[in-house]
């Protein structure tokens, strides 16, 4: 079964080649599929480099800072042309740990969607400032109670999903960004059928670079579980 790893990258150079030789030691069936915003620090030279000399590691150039949302959609399309039968999101910045992935792997033979949970078993945070936990915690909280959802990290970054899922999901409708995409991609999943998972991770706040957390992200999360619920009340998306 391949799997491809989809890492978003926007000023990741001092990240990313330790990374990529970590995640690729997970597993001999991980590939890894770069998806670099023209970072202005030369982290796409440096994929393109890395790529060149690890067939294992392909990279995808985008123009400019287009979002998380959309460097993931763009990411999975090219992870399933690429023959992927396991698709992983995964921030580049080790505040997701690659020695998690073989448990990803191991759980997607009993579920179709995979998710690392920061609060699974109460919370596995580092580093996070009290606000920002805070924020974070309340908004699993708040979307669960708005959407229904079973899920108790559905804003976690890190995940993994089943090919057939992402088949099924229309992502040209998909156009929500940071929180909010983590939330819509798992409310469709649900509202598919589709089984959804949780492993335990402790997440570890950046090692390198900075947040890219910001208000117009928060507030589209909290706009989006209204739009996912009202959608599904009244047959709409």
């Amino acid at each position: 079964m391949k799997t491809v790893v989809v890492i978003p990258t926007y000023n990741e150079c001092e990240n990313l080649e330790r990374l990529t030789t970590q995640v690729l030691a997970q597993d001999v069936s991980i590939s890894i599929l770069i998806v670099d915003d023209n970072s202005p620090d030369g982290t796409g030279d440096l994929a393109d480099k890395m790529a060149a000399l690890n067939p294992r590691i392909s990279v995808l150039h985008r123009k400019g800072k287009l979002g998380l949302g959309s460097a993931y959609r763009e990411g999975f399309r090219l992870a399933m042309q690429q023959g992927a039968d396991y698709i992983i999101e995964m921030d580049a910045d080790f505040s997701h740990d690659p020695e998690i992935l073989p448990h990803f792997l191991q759980k997607m033979s009993e579920f179709d969607l995979v998710i690392g949970s920061r609060y699974l078993n109460g919370v596995s945070v580092v580093n996070w400032p009290i606000r920002r936990l805070i924020l974070s915690y309340s908004a699993s909280v708040y979307t669960r109670l708005i959407t229904g959802l079973k899920i108790s990290d559905c804003t976690s970054g890190f995940k993994c999903f089943s090919r057939k899922v992402l088949e099924k999901i229309n992502l040209d409708e998909i156009k929500s960004d940071g929180y909010s995409f983590q939330i819509e991609m798992n409310f469709r999943c649900v509202e598919q059928g589709f089984k959804v998972g949780e492993v335990p991770i402790i997440f570890i706040d950046r090692h390198a670079g900075s947040s890219k957390m910001s208000k117009k992200i928060v507030r589209e999360a909290v706009i989006m579980v209204w739009k996912l619920k009202l959608g599904s009340l009244l047959h709409y998306k």
